[in-house]
């Protein structure tokens, strides 16, 4: 008696896209084993997977942290090169402007306008406390700033992140300048990045010394630069000290803060309190050119005075 033959196998005809039902396929998700076309592939180290299998595995990783907390990248200097290329956009448009390379003197209206001049601060211009910071005068004051910048950001982005490496900037800039005006003669005007660049210095000693690493070159480095501004008259050596001081603060307040879940709070309070207090330091800096404009028996001063606001 013979057996009864098997019937023909069914053939299901090629693979789909389970994204894309109307594209055949050869290829599937070497973790979830669903067919993909050759727009869903994304390649991994053994085979292909599937979008929804990338994006699971993204939010089970944990995102890398920089020494003291902020999100690694793989571009560590991508700010650094971002400030750099401000200042020389904005130094090439005072050139453009009437500015002379050399120097910074000439007709350009830029200077009087954002530079920082005490009284015009005193009579409400507060954002030349930051425009000024991206001012310089000539070609060798910027170039000696942006050398430093470079250096001195490049590490100090790599240590501490995009947000945190910002806030340090600005707030040694922004330390530098009321120092500057708030302690110089109302007619002092000045400009440059040397506030924010003294900062980093100064941050990056004190993350050093919380490290317990070698502190000479960068010690070295602070006492020529305060050499140089303390021996010229026409260098502005109060918005230096002023910019050492603030990231030095900002600095501990990265470095001392300790780690775990809530180091992100305390670094970001220790910043709002220093804020707070440049903020303060501003007013009464602001409080003493104003008296100094109304009370000095100069005719020049007083002439200066009102011609930037202050009656």
């Amino acid at each position: 008696m013979s057996e009864p033959e098997p019937p023909p196998p069914v053939d299901a005809g090629p693979a789909v896209c389970y994204r894309h039902p109307g594209r055949e396929t050869g290829v599937r998700c070497s973790r979830c084993d669903r067919p993909i076309c050759p727009d869903c592939m994304v390649t991994a180290s053994v085979g292909f997977h599937c979008p929804e299998c990338v994006r699971e595995g993204k939010r089970s990783v944990r995102p890398a942290k920089t020494v003291y907390g902020g999100r690694a990248r793989g571009d560590r200097s991508e700010i650094t090169k971002l400030l750099i290329g401000i200042n020389v956009a904005i130094f090439a448009v005072t050139i453009s402007s009437g500015a002379n390379a050399l120097t910074g003197s000439g007709t350009s209206d830029i200077y009087r306008r954002f530079a920082l001049v005490p009284p015009a601060v005193a009579s409400g211009e507060w954002y030349r406390i930051i425009s000024s910071m991206f001012l310089h005068y000539g070609l060798p004051h910027l170039a000696v700033n942006m050398y430093a910048l470079w250096i001195m950001g490049h590490a100090l982005e790599s240590m501490l992140g995009r947000l945190r490496y910002l806030a340090l900037y600005f707030a040694a800039g922004i330390g530098g300048s009321i120092f500057s005006f708030a302690l110089g003669p109302v007619f002092a005007e000045s400009a440059g990045a040397s506030g924010a660049i003294f900062g980093l210095f100064g941050a990056f000693f004190v993350i050093l010394r919380r490290r317990n690493l070698e502190t000479g070159g960068i010690v070295a480095m602070i006492a020529l630069n305060l050499v140089f501004s303390f021996s010229f008259s026409n260098i502005d050596w109060r918005g230096h000290v002023g910019g050492l001081i603030a990231g030095g603060i900002v600095g501990y307040v990265f470095a001392a803060a300790p780690s775990g879940p809530h180091r992100d709070r305390f670094q970001a309070a220790g910043v709002a309190v220093l804020a707070v207090v440049l903020a303060a330091c501003g007013f009464v800096g602001a409080s003493h050119v104003t008296t100094e404009c109304h009370t000095t028996a100069d005719q020049d001063t007083l002439q200066y005075c009102n011609t930037h606001g202050i009656t």
